[in-house]
C-alpha cells in the first residue's frame, strides 16, 4: 500500500499505512512538514490524512471491479499537534452497495484526539476505458 502512493499526495505528506483490513484502515503522518506558519499541524493536513484512510477503506469495501469516489467530508478539530506523528483510523459507520461512510479519528502520539472526521464515498462499477 505504501509503495503504490509514490509521487502522489499521501507520499508527499509522508503518510504511511500501518494496517489495512476490512474492519479498519490505520495510517500515520508526521507533523513536521505539515504545519501552518505558527508551527501547528495544519487542519487541512488532518483532513488529507482522514480522506486518505477513509478512501482506502471504501475502496476495500467496494471490492473487485468497483471504485470509491469521495462525495462528502467533514472535520472537527479538537486540539493541535506540534511534533511527532498523528495517526488516523477509519472505521465504517455504514457499508451499503452504493455508499460507504466512515468515521476517522486522528490522534497524536499520546493518543489524544486531534480531529474527528466523517467521509462518505459513492461506490461505483469501474468503467472500461
Amino acid at each position: 500500500m505504501n509503495a503504490s502512493g509514490t509521487g502522489h499526495l499521501p507520499d508527499r505528506m509522508g503518510i504511511e499505512f500501518l494496517e489495512v483490513t476490512a474492519e479498519k484502515v490505520v495510517a500515520r503522518m508526521p507533523v513536521e512538514g505539515n504545519t501552518q506558519p505558527f508551527g501547528l499541524l495544519h487542519g487541512g493536513a488532518s483532513v488529507v490524512l482522514a480522506e486518505t484512510v477513509g478512501s482506502i477503506a471504501a475502496m476495500f469495501a467496494a471490492g473487485e471491479g468497483r471504485a470509491a469516489v469521495g462525495i462528502e467530508i467533514s472535520a472537527t478539530h479538537h486540539r493541535s499537534a506540534r511534533s511527532g506523528y498523528v495517526t488516523g483510523t477509519a472505521t465504517p459507520l455504514h457499508l451499503g452497495r452504493t455508499l460507504a461512510t466512515y468515521q476517522i479519528e486522528v490522534v497524536d502520539d499520546e493518543g489524544r484526539r486531534v480531529c474527528t472526521s466523517r467521509l462518505t464515498c459513492m461506490l461505483r462499477d469501474q468503467r472500461n476505458s
